[in-house]
């Protein structure tokens, strides 16, 4: 079994604040940015959550066969101009620097029993608070079921949605999560400029919970809606035992606690929640980029821009990812037709990086398949691609670690600044022994206790 973290006794120590990690300033643009193209409205309720996509907004499941495409079909920069309808602007970016679409028929993703069982008893009594900065009366399962386009607050209830989805209900463990940054140009391989490896990244949920005991919450008197943390990082060397550990609370007002533990100078840094939008250690990503987007939903004012039909990897066949070339920055694997919201999310703090960021969120598993991030003068600047896979098993042949139904797994994600010609890319998880892999709900077994979350610990872990 993974080591049960335990309560260290660790003299308090320094803490300065604020502290900048790493600017991300946008740069000069390299190459001109794919325009934003209008996304095709369809003005219907969205999936119920106990039915398949055949009911989604277009009145039907999405298919590659009404584009003239089939399955086994590849898009390439050779014939990327024939599909732009199905490529959000990222994405013909990347595929015009040499990624290869291999293409899949729709799958349909089907919410967790629990959580449609906790959806039918709790979501008819939730509202959304005044100004849409918080939910009323959640307990646990989708916020909101069905969401109708004509509804005025449609894009603020997707975004509640995507918070609450159904995937990562309790917890969340990641051994060896493999990253590299460098320059990339088209049709080439990254030149590596930065290599991290993280012991272990942790996240712990405290509303909304379904598995693991204490549920439906942890008690709480904090008002916490998860803390996580991601330490010690353990190459390169100049890196080495560097953490980073951050809560979120419920109350939109209140900001992040967000603690940085460089062990070269002893300190711990404590940073601004303006601060997660900035690049970190080097890379292409920041904190509030994760998973599509990793920040409050009260920090940001949503406006739905339609729904549509994109090419999306929400299927992966390769466990951890598999990448086009040797330490590629491209991942190989299959793409499929799903229907999203497209979702336009702009910062309400002045000081934040970007000017805008386009969300594209799955209408059946309501997370974030792609994010296309804009600088403040409305100019693509960097994109986020995330690559699921669904399965039962945590760890694939394993049969001591199960789920009742299939899960959606964060598989890989990828980070590209298309003004830079810069890229990140990530494989969740380079370690896949029996305690070392990545897994959902699963609780102090494997590590994901109170404990584990303080900066006594992540001071202890780094040395």
């Amino acid at each position: 079994m993974a080591e049960e973290p335990a309560v260290l006794a660790v003299p308090e120590p320094a803490v300065e604040e604020p502290a900048q990690v790493a600017a991300a300033a946008a740069p000069d643009v390299h190459r001109p940015a794919a325009p934003v193209r209008a996304p095709q409205p369809a003005p219907q309720a969205a999936v119920p959550i106990d039915e398949p996509a055949d009911s989604a907004g277009d009145g039907g499941a999405p298919s590659l066969e009404q584009y003239g495409l089939a399955a086994g079909q590849v898009i390439s920069e050779k014939n990327a101009s024939q599909f732009t309808e199905l490529l959000v602007p990222g994405i013909d970016w990347g595929v015009r620097y040499g990624w290869r679409l291999e293409l899949v028929d729709y799958k349909p993703i089907k919410m967790p029993k629990r959580f449609r069982e906790a959806t039918e008893k709790h979501a008819g009594q939730v509202r959304l608070g005044p100004g849409a900065l918080t939910v009323e009366n959640y307990v646990a399962g989708l916020p909101f079921p069905r969401v109708d386009a004509n509804d005025p607050d449609a894009a603020a209830k997707v975004m509640w949605n995507f918070y609450y989805n159904g995937f990562l209900t309790d917890d969340k463990v990641m051994s060896g999560v493999d990253t590299y940054s460098g320059s990339v140009g088209p049709h080439e391989p990254i030149r590596t400029e930065r290599h991290l490896l993280t012991d272990v990244y942790r996240r712990l949920n405290y509303n909304g919970r379904l598995y693991v005991d204490p549920k439906p919450e942890m008690p709480n008197p904090e008002g916490v809606r998860y803390k996580e943390s991601l330490h010690p990082i353990l190459e390169p060397f100049d890196l080495k035992g560097v953490g980073a550990t951050f809560y979120r609370y419920l109350d939109p007002g209140r900001q992040d606690d967000n603690w940085l533990y460089l062990p070269q100078l002893r300190r711990v840094r404590r940073l601004s929640t303006a601060q997660r939008s900035d690049a970190l250690f080097g890379q292409d990503v920041d904190s509030d980029s994760f998973a599509g987007y990793n920040g409050h939903i009260g920090w940001m004012s949503y406006r739905l821009l339609g729904e549509r039909t994109i090419l999306a990897t929400m299927h992966a066949r390769n466990f951890p990812p598999k990448w086009q070339n040797p330490e590629d920055w491209l991942y190989e694997d299959v793409w499929e037709p799903r229907r999203v919201w497209v979702i336009e999310a702009t910062p309400k703090m002045s000081q934040y990086a970007y000017g805008k960021r386009v969300l594209y969120v799955d209408q059946e598993a309501w997370v974030i398949a792609i994010s296309d991030s804009y600088d403040r003068a409305g100019q693509l600047w960097k994109t986020a691609v995330n690559m699921y896979t669904a399965k039962r098993e945590a760890i694939p042949g394993d049969a001591r670690v199960q789920y009742e139904d299939e899960m959606l797994f964060f598989n890989a994600d990828i980070y590209y600044d298309v003004q830079l010609q810069h890229a990140t890319a990530t494989a969740n998880p380079r370690f896949a022994g029996t305690e070392k892999g990545y897994f959902i709900n699963v609780g102090a077994r494997m590590g994901v206790t109170e404990d584990y979350f303080t900066v006594a610990h992540m001071i202890e872990k780094g040395g």
